[in-house]
């Protein structure tokens, strides 16, 4: 694996994952875990954009498709 995919899977990755926000688009400001589960299957289909936010939405794509994002939720800063 790549570094850069290697360093998601630390615990404060996921934290950082539940607290970002979408930065363009329809669904711009909402926290990426938040998303509807269409809106990444689109994206799954079309490409995800390059960089950390396209590895953000592809590990979000999966974490939803799984079942998982009850997973995220207690990690959301209030």
């Amino acid at each position: 694996m790549a570094k850069q995919e290697t360093d998601f899977f630390r615990p404060e990755m996921l934290i950082e994952l539940a607290n970002s926000k979408m930065p363009f688009g329809k669904y711009q400001g909402y926290l990426l875990c938040n998303l509807p589960e269409p809106y990444l299957v689109w994206f799954k289909k079309k490409g995800f954009p390059p960089g950390k936010l396209g590895i953000q939405l592809a590990s979000l794509y999966e974490i939803k498709v799984n079942g998982l994002e009850y997973l995220l939720r207690p990690l959301i800063k209030k």
